[in-house]
């Protein structure tokens, strides 16, 4: 059989002519066409962090948990203690782990009743989460759907909810209220119009999960408002500045939370909960883990990438996600360095050895650079 026979087609998102016919760059991403910019990525992250943009995020998968088991068990699957929600709409982030501790993925979770809690995790982990989660649940009373009739529409910016509530009107009136970290189902038909006022850029915003057949419909009087589509692109350079870690560069499966700045997503308490990865973490948490991730501006000419060797006086390291940053005028970037590491390092860039600041991450806030 030739190669180009086991090649799965592209998908498609309910977007896909919408973005054609905005003029949109189209890459691979995880088997999907999607947006990589629609002509210029500086204007659109700039666009996310002064006004209102929106991106397709239809790729991501949306599960559904219900049944009398669905909380036990997400208390055992999940680092984090959905115990801790119990206000109906309240999202927890979470990371998905091994037992060895590692990250499988990293996702949002919202209890929405006692027997229904949806979970967003990330496309390009689809396969491995689904058969890891449904692996897990065997002896619980939980039933888990994949929502893949549904599309995801994220409108970020210091003037998205505005935006969005002028576009979208009495649909989406029961979101009006939401507090950070918060989802609303408008609907009364469990799903039909799920709002949440979550988002990946470090701005305000909403996540708006609703059925594919009226994705594009949404996108157009979105766009009629002046929210205008951003590509994946600008979406990588805002969460960067925002400090948020991207799955299989920031966190894998052989890398814990402690590791990965996620020390705050475990919950150790209440000690009688067993989750998957406990007894690894509790060692490791014990020990003091060897590394950190920190935060990094390069003081001299050059671009920061992942994977480029950091020199300090306690050992090496390496960086794991790096970009020109368009609010800072300067290359950043996250990183991993021995745990006493402060103050400066250098990052080999081309056979040369460049000087950079250790900073603590995010990198802006509200639209503006946190640093000088």
């Amino acid at each position: 059989m030739s190669s180009s026979a086991t090649l799965s087609p592209a998908q498609h998102t309910p977007l896909y002519a919408q973005h054609l016919a905005a003029g949109a760059k189209i890459v691979d991403f995880a088997g999907w066409e999607m947006p990589i910019h629609y002509g210029s990525q500086l204007e659109e992250h700039h666009q996310v962090r002064n006004d209102a943009g929106m991106f397709d995020v239809s790729h991501m998968v949306v599960l559904d948990l219900t049944g009398s088991g669905a909380t036990s068990f997400l208390r055992y699957l999940l680092a984090n203690d959905v115990a801790r929600i119990q206000t109906p709409g309240k999202a927890l982030y979470s990371c998905l782990l091994n037992e060895r501790g590692g990250v499988i993925d990293d996702l949002i979770i919202y209890f929405m009743a006692d027997d229904w809690y949806r979970m967003v995790v990330n496309a390009a982990t689809r396969d491995k989460d689904l058969a890891w989660i449904r692996q897990q649940a065997e002896g619980y009373e939980v039933e888990i759907r994949e929502r893949d009739d549904l599309a995801m529409i994220a409108v970020q910016g210091p003037n998205a909810r505005d935006k969005a509530h002028i576009a979208l009107g009495a649909s989406i009136d029961a979101a009006r209220e939401l507090k950070p970290f918060f989802a609303a189902d408008c609907n009364d038909s469990k799903g039909d119009l799920f709002v949440a006022r979550t988002g990946y850029t470090g701005e305000d915003g909403y996540e708006i999960i609703l059925p594919a057949g009226q994705a594009g419909a949404t996108w157009d009087a979105l766009l009629a408002t002046g929210v205008k589509p951003i590509g994946l692109g600008a979406r990588d350079t805002l969460r960067l500045e925002a400090g948020m870690n991207l799955y299989g560069q920031d966190m894998d499966e052989n890398t814990s939370p402690l590791e990965a700045g996620l020390s705050w997503t475990v919950a150790f308490t209440p000690e009688d909960r067993d989750f998957i990865g406990r007894a690894a973490l509790a060692r490791q948490k014990a020990d003091g883990p060897a590394n950190k991730l920190v935060g990094l501006i390069l003081e001299d000419r050059g671009i920061l990438r992942a994977h480029q060797k950091i020199i300090t006086e306690h050992g090496e390291g390496e960086t794991t996600s790096g970009s020109f940053s368009p609010t800072l005028g300067k290359s950043i970037a996250l990183a991993r360095i021995p745990v006493a590491t402060t103050g400066h390092c250098q990052v080999e860039i081309r056979g040369k050895q460049l000087a950079a600041r250790i900073v603590k991450y995010p990198f802006a806030r509200n639209g503006k650079s946190l640093f000088d």
